[in-house]
């Protein structure tokens, strides 16, 4: 791959990512939730910040734009709706990023702005609060429908797409997938694999397209044997989505 990834947390369990090229010393910052930890994990990795991409307008994401624009004087990108980005994106929209193309996918469902970032040529995406290892957002301000054709949207990318999301939330996506889709050989080693790489101090992000199209129930929609086990073996594929979000809502 062309380009460094660090990824860092933030926050109780947020994750802040940095991106960077080596020749062109070009770096970007996928969200500003604290300007703190960014600025800290810039100055440990000796990186000079370009660009920040901006997911969606709440606090974790935000909190420390100003502050990190400021220190850095990097070029914003992000949902129009934002204070301070520079650049307004949306649907389809491509931007360049040390010479590679970066595409952007609206995914409205957690929130209505919600951006995901996609470089083409690293065959990697940010979703933010979109997809999540073995789960998906909640729905704040947007419908089961909404995130289902968001979903769905990013399950067209190639099955080796590397997913950066936002927040580790994994051990508890795993506890409700393993409660709806209990006889899934990939999902219960996965669980399994998880639990140790949580005790280890490690993080379970990135994951990949292929990964939650194997052990994730809000990208397993069409799966005979969850629709077995919700009763909806003849129910469309958003409805069975929205089961899965009600269920995940509650557990």
């Amino acid at each position: 791959m062309k380009f460094q990834y660090h990824q860092f947390k933030y926050g109780s369990d947020n994750y802040g990512v940095l991106v960077h090229d080596t020749k062109t010393k070009e770096t970007v910052a996928v969200d500003a939730g604290n300007s703190t930890g960014y600025l800290k994990a810039l100055d440990e990795m000796g990186w000079s910040l370009t660009q920040i991409w901006i997911t969606h307008h709440h606090g974790d994401h935000t909190d420390g734009l100003i502050e990190l624009k400021k220190q850095t004087g990097a070029k914003v990108f992000g949902p129009k709706s934002i204070e301070h980005v520079d650049v307004g994106l949306s649907e389809g929209d491509q931007f360049e990023f040390s010479g590679e193309q970066v595409k952007v996918l609206e995914t409205p469902g957690h929130t209505l702005d919600m951006l995901n970032f996609y470089l083409i040529s690293e065959e990697t995406i940010f979703t933010g609060d979109t997809l999540f290892v073995m789960g998906c957002g909640r729905l704040f301000e947007g419908s089961a429908e909404q995130m289902f054709n968001s979903i769905s949207k990013l399950l067209e990318l190639p099955e080796d797409t590397i997913i950066y999301c936002s927040h580790e939330y994994t051990l508890a996506n795993a506890k409700f997938a393993l409660s709806v889709d209990p006889d899934n050989i990939e999902l219960i080693n996965r669980y399994k694999s998880i639990k140790v790489t949580l005790k280890n101090g490690l993080p379970t992000v990135p994951t990949t397209i292929k990964s939650e199209v194997q052990t994730n129930p809000f990208c397993r929609f069409d799966d005979i044997a969850i629709r077995r086990k919700l009763g909806m073996i003849k129910s469309s594929d958003s409805s069975v989505f929205k089961k899965l979000r009600e269920l995940k809502d509650s557990f």
